[in-house]
C-alpha cells in the first residue's frame, strides 16, 4: 500500500506537464461547445475576392496580313480571371495574410469581413514558392485580429479548428486534430518545404483561412488538400505560423520580395541503408553532396560528405524542412546546425543569409527586332537560382519569361539555354546575337529539369 501511495505522489508531480492538454474525462466535458472560441476567432477571418485582367489569346489568323483586311479592329479583348479565397487579419491596422495563389497576381482585391464590411487591399509581399502573401487593407483601423502562436511547439493530437470560405458559401468552421508535422511537398499545392497536417475538413475556398488552436491563436494558414476526388478526404495542409511571422516582419520592413535563408548546398536524404556507413543508427538527415563557393555552410566549415541532422535543436529529415527551419530564424541571425562527420556529432553556428545577387544577373529583354521578341533572360547566380527554384549548381543563361513568341516554339520559364545553333551560350547577349545570325533554321540546346532537350524551329 505504501508503494501504491508513493506511485500516486510521483505521478502527481508530473501532472503539470499535461495540465493544459487532456482527453475528455466525463460526459459533461464531451458536450462542451466550440461556440465561445468561434465567436472570438471568426471575426478575424475574412473572405477575399481577387480579379486579374489578362490579355486574351490572339487568333493566329489575325497575324496574317490577308485576314487582317477582313477583321480590322477585331483585336481580342482583355479577360478578367477571378479567384476566391480566405485570409486572416493579424493586426488592428489591417495586415492580412493569405495564400499567394489567391491574390498573387491580382489587379483588384476586395476583402469582406465577417460583419460584411468591405475593404480594398494591396499586396505588400508575396512569394509563389512559399504560397504566402501579406496584404494591407486600405484605410483600416481597430479591426479584430488573431494572435500568432509559435508553430514550433505544436503537437500531433492537438484539437484544432479550420475557418474559411469553402466554395464561396460563406464563412464555415470545421474541427479536427493535428494529424502530422513536417510534411514536405506532399500537399500537392504550390507551397514547398514544411506543412502542418490536419484532418479538419478543408475545401476549395478555404485557401488562406485560419487553422487555430483551442486558445484561439493562429498556428497555420490552410493552403491545400490531398485528394483524388476534389473534395476533402481528411488530409489537409497548413503553412506554419512561424513562417507567417517572418513574412510579416519582412513585409513591414518594405522588402519587395521574400528573402529566405540560403544554404548554398546540394544534398540527398540519408536513408536506412546509408545510415550505418555514416556512423548513424537511423535514417534521416541530409548528406551534403555539393557546396556553392559562397555557401554559408562552407564558410562555417562544412564539407561534402557531412550529414546535417538538426537545425536549432529540431531534427530535419529533408532539405525542405532544413530550409524552413533556417528561414524562420530570420536573415541576419544565426542557426545552430548539428552535423555528423566520421561518426561524431557536433554543433556548428551558421550565418543566415539571403542568396547573393552576384555576379550581376544581366537581365535582358529581346526587342522587337529579335526573332523571339519579348524573351526575358538572366545570367544564373545564387539569387536567380533561388527565385526560380533552380538547382544549387545551376549555371548559364535562364529563361525568366518566354514572352508571346518563344512559348510557341517550346521554350519554358526556367529553361537554361546552353547553345544556339551549336554556339555555346555564356551571357544573355550571346542568345540575342545567336538568334540574330541564325538564318532560317534554329536549334536550341537547353537544360530542362536536369535533362538536356533540343528545340528546332524554322522562321
Amino acid at each position: 500500500m505504501k508503494y501504491f501511495i508513493a506511485l500516486i505522489v510521483t505521478l502527481g508531480f508530473s501532472a503539470p506537464v499535461w495540465a493544459e492538454q487532456k482527453v475528455p474525462q466525463s460526459q459533461m466535458e464531451i458536450q462542451l461547445s466550440f461556440v465561445p472560441l468561434v465567436k472570438q476567432a471568426a471575426p478575424a477571418v475574412v473572405n477575399i475576392y481577387a480579379a486579374r485582367v489578362t490579355e486574351a489569346r490572339g487568333n493566329s489568323f489575325l497575324d496574317d496580313p490577308f485576314f487582317q483586311r477582313f477583321f480590322e479592329g477585331a483585336a481580342p479583348e482583355p479577360r478578367a480571371q477571378n479567384s476566391l479565397g480566405s485570409g486572416v487579419i493579424l493586426s488592428p491596422d489591417g495586415i492580412v495574410v493569405s495564400n499567394y495563389h489567391v491574390v498573387g497576381m491580382a489587379t483588384d482585391i476586395r476583402v469582406v469581413l465577417n460583419d460584411r464590411r468591405e475593404y480594398s487591399a494591396r499586396v505588400l509581399l508575396g512569394d509563389e514558392a512559399s504560397d504566402l502573401a501579406i496584404l494591407q487593407l486600405e484605410d483600416a483601423s481597430d479591426l479584430p485580429s488573431l494572435a500568432l502562436r509559435t508553430s514550433a511547439d505544436v503537437q500531433v493530437g492537438e484539437l484544432t479548428l479550420a475557418i474559411g470560405n469553402p466554395f464561396g458559401v460563406g464563412q464555415t468552421v470545421s474541427s479536427g486534430i493535428i494529424s502530422g508535422l513536417a510534411r514536405s511537398g506532399g500537399s500537392g499545392g504550390n507551397g514547398t518545404g514544411y506543412f502542418i497536417q490536419t484532418d479538419a475538413p478543408i475545401n476549395p475556398g478555404n485557401s488562406g483561412g485560419a487553422l487555430i488552436d483551442m486558445a484561439g491563436r493562429l498556428i497555420g494558414i490552410n493552403t491545400s488538400i490531398l485528394t483524388r476526388s476534389g473534395g476533402s478526404n481528411g488530409i489537409g495542409f497548413a503553412i506554419p505560423s512561424d513562417l507567417v511571422a517572418e513574412f510579416v516582419t519582412q513585409a513591414k520592413a518594405g522588402n519587395d520580395r521574400f528573402h529566405r535563408a540560403w544554404a548554398g548546398v546540394s544534398g540527398q536524404v540519408l536513408d536506412y541503408d546509408m545510415a550505418a556507413s555514416f556512423g548513424l543508427d537511423r535514417s534521416g538527415g541530409i548528406i551534403i553532396t555539393d557546396l556553392h563557393p559562397a555557401s554559408p555552410f562552407g564558410a562555417a566549415g562544412f564539407e561534402v560528405g557531412d550529414v546535417i541532422t538538426a537545425v536549432d535543436g529540431q531534427p530535419v529529415i529533408s532539405g525542405g524542412e532544413m530550409l524552413f527551419r533556417m528561414s524562420v530564424g530570420g536573415i541576419g541571425n544565426t542557426a545552430v546546425v548539428t552535423r555528423t562527420r566520421n561518426g561524431e556529432a557536433s554543433d556548428v553556428t551558421v550565418e543566415l543569409i539571403s542568396a547573393p545577387d552576384d555576379p550581376p544577373r544581366d537581365f535582358t529583354v529581346l526587342g522587337d527586332d529579335a526573332i523571339l521578341t519579348g524573351l526575358e533572360l538572366a545570367l544564373v547566380n545564387p539569387a536567380v537560382s533561388d527565385e526560380m527554384v533552380l538547382s544549387t549548381n545551376a549555371a548559364g543563361v535562364v529563361v525568366v519569361n518566354t514572352g508571346p513568341i518563344a512559348v510557341q516554339v517550346g521554350l519554358r520559364r526556367g529553361d537554361i539555354i546552353e547553345a544556339v545553333n551549336s554556339k555555346v551560350i555564356k551571357t544573355p547577349s550571346d542568345v540575342s546575337e545567336g538568334l540574330t545570325n541564325s538564318g532560317r533554321g534554329v536549334r536550341l540546346d537547353i537544360i530542362r529539369g536536369g535533362s538536356r532537350v533540343q528545340l528546332r524551329f524554322r522562321l
